[in-house]
């Protein structure tokens, strides 16, 4: 439309009747004038505005979902972050967990033991010496470690230092094939042997080739000159199997180790040996065996009559001295005797007589 005068004319006088219409409508209130137009108008326009907002609304959420994503991604982020922190807390307190009863076990043995030792924490698995079984520990020279000196944890004998820096250690573990310690038997005090296998149990040879060893006997170490490379007392294993003699001069046994090589974390570094040999004393102490006592076996009194019958404590006839084994006429009188008795009992006392005759005769 041209910007003339009768254009603005014709919008002044719309513009007056809508302000019209609307004062009229708002006074009329229920009763407008204007309420059939109205709703004549929402008749024809309604279906019209509704294929609108149907085709407009996905556009509209479209819009409004990109001007939210930013402060959705936000806080999914957020909450990623959080739980993240959660499941680290949680994984270190376990780890935090494990490794104070790892430290209180290593405490316990050392104490037991009489030993000083120098606490340590494997931060390496040896691959590059050789591939022989080894770790690195974050204990050297700086910490008073020497060559030569025996490693424990809370389960038992780990192995023995071999290399040393200022701030590390490289530690050979007892289950390396080329790992020797010597051992001692609990109680019985027999000497030997023991080579590392590997993932397989230690072997054990014993010098004695008659020594009596069976499966769950324990063994500690021996201990060397002047306590290197090996401390006395530090326990080894449990005996698993048992090789036959066959008259050798020594004897092989095979043996499960008490520590975990695979899983080592925490260990200490014996520093200052003990006076004295602890012996058995950092063994844990096994349980004590419950002996089952033997189920008494019920008495019964039996009386014998002149007759030779067996007459228990009811009165009730359970046998005959003479009777034989397999031969049931004996007990076959008794019962009759007994039926005889109870018919005598039943019948009047003049008949009493020549049934007692009768069974005397008998």
């Amino acid at each position: 439309m041209r910007d003339t005068r009768e254009s603005r004319l014709l919008l002044v006088l719309l513009v007056a009747i809508a302000f019209a219409l609307i004062t009229v409508d708002i006074r009329g209130g229920e009763e407008s004038p204007v309420d059939g137009a109205r709703q004549a108008a929402a008749t024809v326009f309604g279906p019209v505005e509704n294929g609108v907002a149907a085709a407009v609304n996905p556009v509209g959420n479209a819009i409004g979902a990109v001007r939210d994503s930013g402060s959705r991604h936000d806080r999914i982020a957020a909450l990623e972050q959080e739980n993240a922190a959660l499941k680290a807390k949680l994984g270190s307190d376990d780890r935090s967990n494990s490794r104070v009863r790892q430290l209180d076990a290593m405490l316990k043995n050392a104490g037991a033991g009489q030993y000083g030792i120098k606490g340590a924490e494997v931060i390496a698995i040896g691959a590059a010496q050789g591939f022989s079984w080894t770790i690195t520990i974050d204990a050297g020279a700086d910490d008073g470690i020497r060559r030569d000196m025996t490693v424990l944890n809370g389960e038992g004998l780990v192995g023995r230092v071999t290399t040393v820096g200022p701030n590390t250690a490289t530690v050979l573990l007892a289950n390396d094939p080329g790992f020797t310690v010597g051992t001692r038997m609990e109680k019985t005090d027999e000497l030997g042997f023991a080579t590392g296998q590997g993932s397989r149990p230690l072997s054990v040879q014993f010098l004695n080739g008659k020594a009596k060893v069976k499966a769950g006997d324990r063994l500690v170490t021996f201990g060397s000159s002047k306590d290197k490379p090996f401390v006395p007392g530090v326990p080894v294993g449990e005996v698993v199997h048992v090789d036959p003699s066959g008259g050798a001069l020594t004897r092989t046994v095979h043996v499960k180790p008490y520590v975990g090589f695979t899983k080592l974390d925490i260990v200490g570094v014996v520093v200052q040996a003990p006076r004295a040999d602890p012996r058995d004393a950092v063994l844990p102490k096994q349980p004590a065996k419950t002996e089952t006592k033997p189920k008494p076996t019920p008495t019964v009194t039996v009386t014998v009559q002149p007759n030779g019958d067996l007459v228990d404590g009811s009165g009730k006839v359970v046998g005959n001295i003479n009777e034989k084994p397999g031969d049931g006429r004996a007990a076959g009188d008794a019962a009759q005797n007994q039926q005889g008795d109870a018919q005598g009992d039943a019948q009047p006392p003049g008949d009493a007589q020549p049934d007692n005759a009768a069974n005397d005769q008998e």
